[in-house]
């Protein structure tokens, strides 16, 4: 049998072909806790394809990746709408804090910008100069199949222009009916959360023939301001709402499955509690289509995408009184092509070729009767312009059944490019603007880049139960236009442009470099008898032409007086991250309809800047968890326990806040009500169970608090919440 370090992704596409049985699909095993730990990703069982060719077998991710199964994204949902925090219970991966549904994640110490983030194959771009609409914000928890997540080591097929690893997002697979008959079918769920007043609820429903499919999901949410645990009171600016909508259509056609799907999102508010704005509006539509196909002669898949994204920033309630509307047009088109050739009984080529396109229009309406926000239009980004065209090359050797290896390259051509821009006004209150913008329109600004890529990897079943994998990996990653083009270096204009929830203005530099990273990774699991397993993963990487940010001058107020804030320029630096992840799991007892399992997992990462012999910026310190689950019939329970470290390792240069250790406890219980539908499941849970207070240590300050009371803090955790949901499959 082959072992492929394919990320699940790819499995998950090849597992959609035409004549894969339903009931296998629908009946891949779990584990007790119903979902992810990292060891499950390498332990996934083998799948058979069988179509009108000969059948092939998909395998397993790499043992470095990790897989959040659909029964853990259900789970994690009735506590929390943001599919990036839920990610945070996987080994090596944290989440910088958003908006309530709008996280960055953050791999082994590498932030979002860094890392290729695709849903259902398709990647989503910046679309913000605070990246509030971020990837991940456009799914919800409740309707998403799976998510692989692969750091580091990625394979060259998962794409490029990226240095910290792939998060792939997929759908439900298509379904379709037997024997001629008609399918009808899909799951709903409704939640309540108490911290917050939050609710909405989720829908899916598909009705198909033997060849014929269309799936309906929708979804919508909703929060006021959270409370903070202890005597944190109310956190300001943590309110939100949205929706979600998608159609898919598909087809069985030869040997393969012709998918076409549109969608829209739709959030009319989400406040910021670490920006100084809040996002007032987010509409996003788009259409794609998908074809995916086992032949006797390889697979292939091919996906061609289109999105179309109008965003609006000002402020919401707890920041006013003041306007400052921010708008941004986004149009992005994606194409890919990916052929799995088996030339022979051990060796598989992988070739394909990528094309995306964004276009990015950011403009800052005037305010009527403002002095410095007037009289015109501030152009921050004028047409924004980035392609990026790539090619590639993977070869997959199965050299005996316990050794396996993989290489692979790739060339990503990113060419950048904008239009002229424009301050507010030319007078006083705008001359620094005005002098930026005359420099950067007299500059040349279309830069074009060669990024080159190439993974290796080993994977080695070196006894029974012992699994080793080694990998190294050459990634190369563009910087984003905002990284590159935003030009303001006024105290105000600079301020609106960042993602990292400090408070400091940023400046662009048209001249930034691609970052480049080395990574050399090894994961080891051990799987003992009576089912327990325990996994290792060391890993480092060194960054040349890390974007970080450099000194540019310290920034005041209205009246001259000093802010506490700095304004920051993106600046090609060094920079290495050394760490390891952790997990275990150990089946206490096991019996007919349930079993009680024990687990647990840690990480910690270590990140320096080379240049200046700083730590990095929103390094997550040393975190472990423990959980304890229980399954027995209709009946399931858990408990966690979740500790972070003393944060003590700050970023100097944009004054991090350091953040105390502490200790949270989480409760859920479950019944599932049978004879009804397909079971009526409710579910209940108590998170931070002690109302423990505490600081979030990638949440930044605490601007919208900031405002109201003119005290500046790290933006507390949440507290105390007890949360419902009802949901059932029919």
């Amino acid at each position: 049998m082959k072992t492929s370090h394919l990320a699940v992704a790819a499995m998950l596409a090849a597992m959609s072909a035409p004549a894969l049985a339903q009931e296998q699909a629908e009946s891949a095993p779990a584990t007790a806790d119903g979902a992810a730990s990292a060891e499950d990703a390498a332990m996934l069982p083998t799948v058979t394809v069988n179509t009108d060719a000969a059948p092939r077998t998909i395998t397993s991710a790499p043992l470095n990746g990790s897989i959040l199964k659909q029964d853990r994204l259900r789970q994690g949902a009735v506590g929390s709408s943001d599919t990036a925090a839920l990610l945070t219970g996987l080994p090596g991966v944290s989440a910088n804090s958003g908006g309530g549904f709008s996280s960055m994640p953050v791999l082994r110490g590498l932030s979002e910008q860094r890392a290729r983030i695709v849903i259902d194959n398709v990647p989503i771009d910046v679309a913000c100069p605070n990246d509030m609409n971020s990837p991940l914000s456009y799914t919800d928890p409740q309707t998403i199949a799976a998510i692989a997540v692969v750091p580091g080591v990625s394979p060259v097929s998962m794409g490029g222009d990226n240095i910290a690893g792939v998060i792939s997002v997929e759908s439900a697979m298509p379904r379709f009916a037997g024997d001629g008959g008609t399918l009808i079918g899909g799951e709903a769920s409704a939640f309540y959360r108490g911290n917050g007043d939050g609710f909405g609820g989720a829908l899916s429903l598909t009705m198909a023939g033997r060849h014929l499919s269309a799936t309906y999901t929708g979804s919508y949410t909703r929060s006021d301001n959270y409370k903070g645990g202890g005597d944190r009171g109310t956190v300001r600016s943590t309110e939100f709402a949205k929706t979600d909508h998608a159609l898919a259509l598909a087809a069985q056609v030869g040997g393969g499955i012709f998918e076409i799907k549109g969608g829209y999102h739709f959030s009319p508010y989400e406040g910021f509690a670490n920006q100084y704005m809040d996002m007032t509006s987010n509409r996003s539509w788009f259409v794609q289509s998908r074809y995916r196909g086992v032949y006797t002669w390889g697979d292939v898949d091919f996906t061609a995408s289109y999105r179309d994204t109008d965003h609006e920033m000002n402020f919401l309630a707890d920041k006013l009184p003041g306007a400052m509307p921010m708008n941004t047009e986004v149009h992005t088109f994606t194409s890919a092509l990916k052929l799995d050739l088996p030339v022979s009984a051990k060796d598989t080529l992988r070739v394909g070729g990528d094309y995306h396109h964004q276009w990015l229009d950011d403009y800052w309406p005037p305010v009527a009767g403002s002095m410095m926000m007037g009289p015109t239009p501030y152009i921050n980004i004028a047409g924004g312009r980035r392609d990026r065209f790539g090619l590639f090359g993977e070869w997959e050797a199965q050299w005996s059944p316990a050794f396996s290896t993989s290489i692979g390259a790739r060339l990503d051509r990113v060419t950048t490019n904008t239009g002229d821009v424009q301050p507010y006004g030319t007078g006083m209150m705008n001359m620094a603007d005005a002098m930026a913008a005359s420099a950067f329109n007299a500059a040349d600004r279309h830069r074009a880049d060669n990024n080159w890529s190439a993974t290796a990897l080993a994977s080695w079943a070196a006894a029974d139960g012992v699994a080793i994998e080694l990998g190294y990996a050459h990634k190369a990653r563009s910087p984003n236009l905002y990284e590159r083009y935003a030009w303001g270096r006024g105290a105000m204009a600079s301020q609106m442009i960042g993602w990292y929830g400090d408070g400091n203005g940023y400046v662009g530099d048209i001249d930034l470099k691609p970052e480049r990273a080395d990574t050399l990774s090894a994961a080891l699991r051990l799987s003992l008898p009576g089912g327990a397993s325990f996994k290792l993963s060391p890993y480092y990487t060194h960054v040349d032409d890390y974007i970080d940010a450099a000194f540019v001058q310290d920034l005041t107020d209205m009246m001259g007086m000093p802010s506490g804030f700095v304004q920051l320029r993106f600046a090609n630096q060094q920079a290495e991250f050394h760490g390891i992840d952790a997990s275990a799991s150990l089946p206490l007892a096991r019996h007919d309809n349930g079993a009680t399992t024990l687990a647990a997992s840690a990480s910690w990462v270590h990140g320096r800047n080379l240049s200046d012999k700083g730590p990095l910026y929103h390094q997550m310190p040393f975190n472990a968890k423990v959980t304890l689950d229980h399954a027995s019939g209709p009946f399931e329970a858990g408990a966690e326990v979740e500790f972070v470290a003393d944060k003590t390792r700050v970023d100097a240069t944009r004054h991090e806040p350091r953040t105390a250790g502490y200790a949270l406890v989480n409760l859920r219980v479950a019944y599932t009500l049978a004879r009804v539908l397909q079971g009526v499941k409710l579910s209940v849970e108590a998170r931070n169970l002690f109302d423990k207070g505490y600081d979030l240590p990638l949440g930044g300050q605490s601007l919208g608090d900031l405002k109201a009371t003119g005290i500046l803090r790290p933006v507390p955790g949440q507290g105390r919440s007890v949360n419902l949901q009802l949901s059932t499959r029919f």
